[in-house]
């Protein structure tokens, strides 16, 4: 029998426990460990709320999660109830899938004020993530101002931006919607270093921008390239290039409050303001023969109480485990890490890829770890576990509690309103007796 712990209930911790269930069949035991009384990972708390269709993924996961050899041990910190080194004692292999939640700092000035958020809080307040539901941002307005050009600075704008009725059948937490009912917000300022042709954004994303209810994405025709530039893109970018073409072709809508404007070769350089965020300090850029983007020297400001940054992401240390900074990942060779340790998803290759690219990905580490701890070397695995915890008096969720969580939620919700999310590890924790 071969017994393997999982750290992290997202896609990538699934994927994995999926593939050891194809290579070992019953000869294996999974147990999926995460420091969440509830699975899933970024599909609860890191999808858009309005992206439901992307959020059902989580169904297959739950086919996993209901067999013999896996289970989900949930509300167990790694580190705090359990380290790494007993967890490598107790099972042939362990796997880090604990992704990427830590934004990638903005270093300039002014990045600490008030008002000041990366997206990994941003989008964790508005998903219910018990870490940042007291979060509070600044939407009095109004103006915003949203760094990046990839689908989370997408998604961080759109939510900015919709009507309530919008957010109807989507699982956006209760308190993110009162709060976006009385925003101030008026214009939203997308800003990205480099230009049209450079952007990370996929169409599906950028094209439901045109279909806001009181909102308009707005781009300066001047910033757009020669429309046959357009043919040198691979097929999705260019789709992606027409809508922004699209957008720009469009007249201002005086019904349409609320503006997206992108803010193309535009580097932010300093946040000002008198003990809170006031204005954004821009440099306008201009690109090189490599395509890098570097300062002309031309600055302007942008008024702005909310700056949200979507630069990136980084995989939090664990003390003891090598780790790549400037990566901001494990540092792995192809997903090992030490022996009978290893690394897979964001965690093993850092935040790059969409849900689906963690499958093949789990199914690599899945045949590395085949190929290393052969029939297993009798080590005692999930029993042991238990014992441990159990003499430390950790409360454990099992994913048959977290079904009971689920239907809580389901049940407070509204007909036709968003569905209501615990926000707190007490909420979930005494929801299993409902």
């Amino acid at each position: 029998m071969r017994h393997i712990a999982v750290i992290g209930s997202g896609p990538a911790g699934y994927y994995t426990a999926e593939a050891c269930q194809k290579i070992f069949g019953e000869d294996v035991r999974v147990d999926i460990i995460d420091k969440l009384p509830v699975p899933y990972g970024l599909i609860r708390t890191g999808v858009a709320p309005d992206h439901q269709s992307i959020k059902g993924v989580s169904r297959r996961y739950e086919a996993v999660a209901l067999t013999e050899n896996v289970r989900f041990v949930g509300n167990v910190s790694v580190g705090r109830d359990v380290s790494i080194e007993e967890l490598r004692g107790l099972y042939d292999a362990v796997v880090l899938a604990t992704g990427a939640p830590l934004d990638r700092p903005l270093e300039i000035p002014g990045a600490d004020l008030p008002g000041v958020v990366g997206s990994a809080a941003f989008v964790g307040w508005y998903n219910g993530h018990p870490d940042f539901a007291a979060l509070g941002p600044a939407l009095n307005g109004p103006g915003a101002v949203v760094i990046g050009n990839g689908n989370v600075a997408l998604d961080v704008a759109r939510i900015l931006s919709k009507t309530e009725a919008e957010f109807d059948g989507s699982d956006i937490v209760a308190h993110a919607l009162a709060s976006l009912r009385g925003s101030g917000i008026t214009t939203v300022t997308l800003l990205g270093r480099r230009g049209p042709h450079q952007i990370a954004m996929t169409p599906k994303e950028l094209g439901e921008l045109g279909h806001l209810t009181r909102a308009q994405p707005l781009v300066d025709p001047a910033d757009l390239p020669p429309v046959s530039d357009d043919a040198l893109l691979e097929p999705g970018q260019r789709k992606s290039v027409t809508h922004l073409r699209d957008f720009a072709g469009r007249e201002e809508d005086g019904a349409k409050p609320v503006r997206i404007v992108f803010d193309f070769f535009a580097m932010p350089i300093a946040i000002e303001g008198d003990g809170k965020v006031e204005r954004v300090i821009v440099e306008r850029t201009a690109l090189d023969n490599e395509g890098r983007a570097n300062g002309t020297g031309e600055t302007y400001a942008i008024p702005a109480s909310l700056v949200v940054s979507c630069i990136g992401y980084r995989t939090p240390p664990i003390e003891g485990i090598p780790y790549d900074d400037r990566a901001g990942r494990f540092a792995n060779d192809e997903g090992r890490v030490l022996p009978g340790l290893y690394a897979v998803g964001w965690a093993r290759r850092g935040p790059t890829g969409t849900i689906g690219t963690n499958r093949p990905d789990g199914f690599a580490i899945a045949e590395k770890i085949a190929a290393d701890i052969g029939e297993g070397s009798g080590k005692p695995g999930r029993p042991a576990l238990d014992a441990l915890l159990e003499s430390r008096s950790v409360e454990v969720v099992t994913f048959r509690d977290w079904q009971k969580i689920e239907a809580a939620e389901n049940a407070a919700a509204r007909e036709g309103a968003p569905r209501e999310k615990f926000t707190s590890i007490a909420e979930m924790l005494g929801a299993r007796g409902s």
